[in-house]
């Protein structure tokens, strides 16, 4: 390892190659170790959603419209397919739907819609829609594969962009050349730390006094007897007292006090419902949310029924079974969506703590590294990405 970089970026996931992805378009050298052979825990184990709408207001959501953008220009040059676009949200309770009207009327509810029934039926024909009371739809969510496209992405980056990847390397610290490595130093002037839910081998006392802990989840493959398109990912009432951009508004008080009676043990499961289709028409679909100091590796066969339960509360699935299930884990934290800082000089910190890194990874990433290196972030905006 003679050669110099200048940046060595720490883990390879979603966020990792983010950062790499920002640096190469202001033609930077970039070096990523992992100490895996390939990326294999939450960058893949996800829905590959790429979330805009329901993300938290202010700067998370920008970063999500931004990374969007970015993975609409990079997914065709590293061919990666769009499986389907957009978002429809049937709303079930009178209380969900005083939410997403009042979504529409805030800043991020732009370009989205309510749409009606014969409409929602025609994008997402299993909808049960008979007792909906509105359905909201958004245009700006993509959705890709993420086993598929984050090695894909990871691959692109060395071709087109001539990034080093380092598998199968443990870093072992950040020393003032670089990093010290199993295979030896990686020079650089410049490192970012991308360790995802690693919260003990770099900067732990950094990562600890951030109260950052580890969500585990459960998700599950769904296969269908008969085939079922569905023209947008899904979510549900559920959804809306979850994610940020529904839950922090005041009208999602009164539709978390109708959850906590109606659907007790799915809040206390951190359930809620998204459902998007894959190439060969089966579903990804999840998921949990449980909190803790380490990672929960033992799946409940009860939070599986509970998240089916939802799935057929809101898609009429005949004959639909389990194919496959996981488990996902990733560091979680209840007061900030990103941890970003400065343990050196040269060194930045980069965590994204509420599992939404395929969302807005592209975009930290330009933040991070034009802070790194003194660019603007305007550097980035419309920048075209080099054929």
């Amino acid at each position: 390892m003679t050669r110099s970089y200048d940046l060595a970026i720490v883990g390879a996931g979603i966020v990792g190659l983010g950062m790499a992805l920002a640096a190469v378009r202001q033609g930077l050298s970039v070096a990523v170790v992992d100490r895996g052979a390939a990326a294999t825990g939450a960058s893949i184990r996800n829905f590959g959603f790429v979330t805009v709408t329901g993300q938290k207001a202010g700067a998370h959501w920008a970063r999500a419209r931004r990374s969007r953008d970015v993975w609409a220009e990079v997914a065709p040059l590293a061919r990666i397919p769009v499986r389907h676009h957009g978002l429809v949200m049937p709303a079930y309770r009178e209380e969900a739907a005083e939410v997403l009207h009042a979504f529409l009327r805030t800043d991020m509810g732009e370009d989205c819609r309510m749409i009606g029934v014969s409409e929602a039926a025609t994008l997402v024909p299993a909808l049960r829609l008979d007792k909906a009371r509105a359905v909201l739809h958004s245009p700006h969510e993509l959705r890709v594969e993420s086993r598929e496209a984050v090695p894909r992405l990871a691959a692109w980056l060395t071709e087109a962009h001539g990034v080093t990847f380092h598998w199968r390397t443990a870093v072992q610290a950040v020393v003032p050349e670089g990093l010290a490595t199993s295979a030896g130093l990686v020079r650089a002037a410049r490192v970012v730390v991308c360790p995802g839910d690693d919260l003990a081998t770099l900067y732990p006392q950094r990562i600890r006094s951030a109260g950052i802990r580890i969500c585990t989840l459960q998700m599950l493959r769904v296969a269908l007897a008969k085939p079922v398109r569905l023209g947008a990912a899904v979510m549900s009432d559920l959804s809306f007292a979850r994610y940020e951009g529904f839950a922090d508004l005041p009208e999602a008080a009164p539709l978390g006090r109708r959850l906590d009676r109606d659907a007790a043990e799915q809040r206390a499961a951190g359930i809620h419902l998204i459902a998007v289709q894959s190439a060969d028409g089966s579903l990804v679909v999840g998921d949990s949310h449980v909190y803790g100091d380490h990672p929960a590796p033992f799946a409940s066969e009860r939070f599986d029924a509970l998240i089916l339960s939802e799935l057929d509360a809101v898609l009429d699935l005949p004959g639909r079974h389990v194919a496959e299930r996981w488990i996902g884990t990733y560091a979680s934290a209840t007061d900030r969506t990103v941890l970003v800082e400065a343990p050196e000089p040269n060194v930045r910190l980069a965590i994204v703590t509420g599992g939404t890194g395929a969302s807005t990874a592209f975009a930290l990433g330009e933040e991070v590294v034009g802070e790194l290196f003194g660019l603007g972030a305007d550097l980035f905006q419309h920048k075209e990405i080099a054929r």
